[in-house]
């Protein structure tokens, strides 16, 4: 069954512009956890690894994939900011593609694209932000994607009918996640979900 992505694009038609290039920021800080799926005191912060940096793409790293990490960053190493804009749905997806590839797990492909994408949908239409920043750390047992964005409002989750058209984002989020939640920073706020995997 074909993924249905929040600025409509298909798979095949993505590209990764110059033109959504923004200089990446080296931290990231956590604020107020608001945990959205339940998970109360569960607000240990998974640890920053060191993911080795893409210079020629490798034999495990789709070389569209590779690509985009040397223009725009590798968000498993730092925060990558991305102009806010429907077309950034197509890098943060090949940014998060890119880095699912290098960590060995291209089985979580298609989720983590259609969930980043829905991420990145919410950031645009939502928000009023001008860019937005996506960041993929890891600790054991688990991967983790971030969106952070100046806004404070917090996402909310909504009854989804079989008949709606729009607002299936975070249902999606909740449905297929492991669990999810909103850090609330002084300025803004970081929306995230995980997803458990076996560690080698």
């Amino acid at each position: 069954m074909p993924l249905a992505y929040a600025d409509g694009a298909s798979r095949g038609g993505m590209s990764c512009g110059a033109d959504s290039l923004v200089p990446p920021r080296s931290a990231v800080g956590y604020g107020h956890h608001v945990d959205m799926a339940g998970q109360q005191g569960a607000s240990e912060q998974p640890q920053r690894v060191t993911v080795p940096a893409v210079g020629r793409p490798s034999a495990a790293v789709d070389d569209r994939a590779a690509s985009c990490i040397e223009l725009l960053g590798n968000p498993a190493m730092a925060e990558v900011r991305l102009v806010s804009r429907p077309e950034s749905a197509a890098d943060a997806r090949r940014l998060a593609r890119a880095v699912l590839r290098l960590w060995g797990l291209p089985q979580l492909d298609d989720v983590v694209e259609l969930l980043v994408s829905e991420l990145v949908g919410n950031a645009v239409r939502h928000t009023g932000a001008r860019t937005f920043g996506l960041h993929m750390p890891r600790r054991r047992g688990w991967i983790r994607v971030e969106l952070r964005d100046p806004s404070r409002a917090l996402p909310c989750l909504m009854p989804v009918r079989e008949l709606d058209e729009s607002g299936r984002g975070l249902f999606l989020i909740d449905t297929l996640a492991d669990r999810w939640g909103v850090d609330l920073l002084p300025q803004g706020k970081t929306t995230w979900f995980e997803m458990r995997v076996m560690d080698r």
